[in-house]
């Protein structure tokens, strides 16, 4: 994460992983959050398919930690909402 940015925001880019890696990197990166964290991008791409959008998708979708899975106007990006503002 860059310096001057927020920590309430966070991204995580899981291009080119399989999807045991994709899932392992942002379980990781959710466990490390903290409360001030209320949402975290999730750079897949869809150009190569759309396996690894899916798997987030569908696997947050009932995350302990996420509020909700937000589909956003890049079909290349999911946001995970782990709390409400």
């Amino acid at each position: 994460m860059r310096q001057g940015i927020s920590r309430a925001f966070q991204e995580i880019d899981v291009h080119n992983m399989t999807k045991v890696q994709a899932i392992t990197a942002i379980d990781a990166r959710l466990r490390k959050t903290d409360s001030s964290v209320y949402q975290l991008r999730v750079i897949h791409g869809f150009h190569s398919g759309t396996v690894l959008r899916d798997a987030v998708r569908a696997h947050y979708k009932n995350h302990p930690k996420v509020r909700r899975v937000e589909l956003g106007m890049n079909p290349g990006e999911t946001t995970l909402i782990l709390r409400e503002l």
